[in-house]
């Protein structure tokens, strides 16, 4: 009888940050859709790209040290990610660099 080894759980955890990340493209892009925000052409390449990477690839970069290993997007990614998933749910975008500017007098 020939039976399949189980999966590793390194390949797991892999898989399971795959989908995760896929279902973060698919929300940030419902979640505009579904609020009439319009993403900038730039926006929407980015989740199309992305999740095509993710999708064939399992991960949508090729430079490990870009990455955690296991994970499926570079920590840049997830930032941008992050910012358009806030500009869908219309909050104002945070400062990068964080300093606060002074009040107008």
């Amino acid at each position: 009888m020939n039976r399949k080894p189980p999966p590793s759980p390194f390949e797991a955890q892999r898989k399971a940050a795959q989908r995760a990340a896929l279902n973060a493209l698919r929300r940030a892009r419902r979640s505009a859709d579904k609020a009439g925000v319009s993403l900038s052409g730039w926006e929407g390449e980015f989740l199309d790209s992305v999740s095509e990477r993710v999708k064939t690839h399992g991960r949508a970069f090729g430079d490990p040290e870009k990455g955690a290993p296991g994970q499926a997007l570079s920590s840049m990614q997830g930032r941008k990610l992050k910012e358009i998933a806030a500009k869908a749910r219309g909050e104002e975008p945070k400062r990068r660099w964080g300093k606060t500017l002074p009040p107008k007098d």
